[in-house]
């Protein structure tokens, strides 16, 4: 079992440090509010006080942040990740964020002899809770090969998709449509319930449809009753969105739903939902439809 270390223990980033610790590796982790780490290091996992600390102690280091600012603070400065670094380490970013931003930083690792692989992933806190959990992966193909064994304990979907900062392109270019899906499903949703039919079962309906993707089938539900703690928040989404915009302008892509979906959210965010999953594109298209939801009542 190789000895790994994990910065960022967020909600998706410490569900997949306990996967590798039950796979039966030693994880060394870091968090910037340590209390959010006690169930893990109760589980097993070690605890370091910085993250140059856990690339110290670890042959292969993940990292899994809010974005490239985020990235840049624990890679960064005498207490980072790079500090860390040595000869024959791998570092293993699975955060969304710039691609520019993302191959700059690999050659940073390449300068303290190490390698770095670019590995966001595809899916929520269920796909990877059961085990279902799709990585991509950027960077050299011989460290992917090295890595995967390791990649594999966390889901069973492994992709290479090419050279550094391709997977986080590619993970840009599928996180766009989750959002797009969200508000489509909610256009639907809401035409459904305004004509007479009920918003339980009109869910019902479009879950056993052929629009019930992946994505709809989880999150649908979400416009019954919101999760207490947000899988994936309107900022976060938001933050996606304008990184895909920004793709689209540099290569000459034309985004119009991603743009009409990005407004949605910054509705959401000026009407003070935005720390809600970004399900709730349903709360606000509903309350220009005219239509009551718990989450638009609270919020008057």
């Amino acid at each position: 079992m190789a000895r790994l270390g994990y910065v960022g223990l967020g909600v998706m980033g410490s569900r997949v440090t306990q996967r590798l610790l039950k796979a039966g590796h030693t994880v060394t982790g870091w968090n910037r509010t340590r209390s959010k780490a006690e169930w893990l290091i109760a589980e097993g996992m070690q605890w370091a006080d910085t993250p140059r600390a856990v690339a110290e102690a670890s042959d292969i280091v993940f990292s899994m942040v809010t974005n490239t600012k985020a990235v840049e603070s624990i890679t960064q400065g005498d207490q980072g990740i790079l500090a860390g670094l040595s000869a024959g380490k791998i570092y293993i970013d699975m955060s969304t964020m710039s691609p520019a931003y993302s191959r700059d930083l690999a050659q940073q690792v390449r300068g303290k002899g190490a390698e770095m692989l670019d590995a966001p992933v595809s899916g929520s806190v269920i796909t990877l809770e059961q085990g279902k959990l799709s990585i991509m992966v950027g960077g050299d193909a011989a460290i992917f090969d090295q890595a995967k064994p390791i990649l594999l304990d966390i889901g069973p979907k492994v992709n290479h998709v090419g050279d550094n900062g391709l997977a986080v392109s590619m993970k840009i270019a599928t996180n766009l449509s989750l959002a797009v899906q969200m508000l489509a499903f909610s256009e639907a949703l809401l035409l459904a319930e305004k004509s007479g039919i009920a918003r339980e079962t009109a869910v019902e309906v479009l879950l056993n449809s052929v629009i019930a993707s992946p994505m709809v089938v989880y999150r649908g539900p979400f416009v019954l009753g919101h999760p207490d703690e947000a899988w994936f928040d309107c900022n976060m989404m938001q933050k996606d969105m304008r990184l895909a915009l920004e793709m689209g302008r540099e290569l000459d892509v034309p985004l119009p739903t991603t743009s009409v979906t990005s407004e949605y959210l910054t509705a959401a965010r000026g009407v003070g939902l935005d720390h809600y999953d970004f399900a709730v594109l349903f709360d606000v298209l509903a309350k220009l439809a005219g239509v009551n939801t718990p989450i638009n009542e609270k919020a008057k």
